[in-house]
C-alpha cells in the first residue's frame, strides 16, 4: 500500500477543491486558478485568483490562499503544508512557495510559458534558492487543462467580437 502523500487518489481529492476554486474564479471572469493548502491532514485555506476583482497583481491563487494559511496557523512557515493548485506557479508564485518553506506542491496543468515548478524552470525546488519543496506536477492535468482553455476560447470570442476584450494573460498551451 502507498504513502498518502504518493497516492494519486489522495492528491486527486484535494485537486477537486482546488477546481472547485477555479471555476468560482471563472464564474467571477478571472483567470480560472484555483489553491488549497492543506496542513496537518486538514484544508486551513481555499483560495482562487482575484486580480481583476481586486486591481491587485498579486492576486493569484496561491498568493492568496498562502495569505490566508498564514493567518490560520499563525506562521509564515509551512514546513509541513502542502499547496494544491490547477496550474503550475508562475516566478512570483514559485518565489513565495520558496520563501514559506512549503514541503509539497501539487499542481495540475503544465504551463510551458511561465511554469516554474518544473515546465520552463525550477524554481519551487531550486536548492540555491534554499528551496526543498517537493514537486508532483500533472494531478488531474487534464481537468485543469480544459477549464483554462476553455475559459481563453471565450475570451477569444469575445475579444474577436469586442476588441475591447483581451486573452493576452492565456498561458500559452494549458496542457
Amino acid at each position: 500500500m502507498s504513502a498518502p502523500d504518493t497516492d494519486l487518489n489522495f492528491h486527486e481529492n484535494y485537486m477537486a477543491q482546488a477546481l472547485a476554486q477555479a471555476r468560482l474564479a471563472a464564474a467571477a471572469g478571472e483567470v480560472p486558478v484555483g489553491a488549497v493548502v492543506v496542513w496537518q491532514g486538514q484544508v486551513i485555506a481555499r483560495a482562487h485568483n482575484r486580480r481583476e476583482q481586486s486591481g491587485d497583481p498579486c492576486g493569484h491563487a496561491e498568493i492568496l490562499a498562502l495569505r490566508e494559511a498564514a493567518q490560520q496557523i499563525g506562521s509564515w512557515r509551512f514546513d509541513d503544508a502542502t499547496l494544491y493548485v490547477t496550474l503550475e506557479p508562475c516566478p512570483m508564485c514559485a518565489g513565495a512557495i520558496g520563501l514559506a518553506r512549503l514541503k509539497r506542491v501539487v499542481y495540475g496543468a503544465y504551463d510551458p510559458r511561465m511554469g516554474c515548478a518544473g515546465s520552463v524552470y525550477a524554481l519551487c525546488s531550486d536548492p540555491r534558492l534554499g528551496c526543498a519543496t517537493q514537486i508532483i506536477g500533472g494531478v488531474c492535468r487534464q481537468q485543469c487543462a480544459e477549464l483554462l482553455s476553455g475559459f481563453f476560447r471565450t475570451r477569444r470570442v469575445q475579444s474577436e467580437k469586442n476588441p475591447s476584450h483581451t486573452a493576452s494573460d492565456a498561458p500559452a498551451s494549458p496542457t
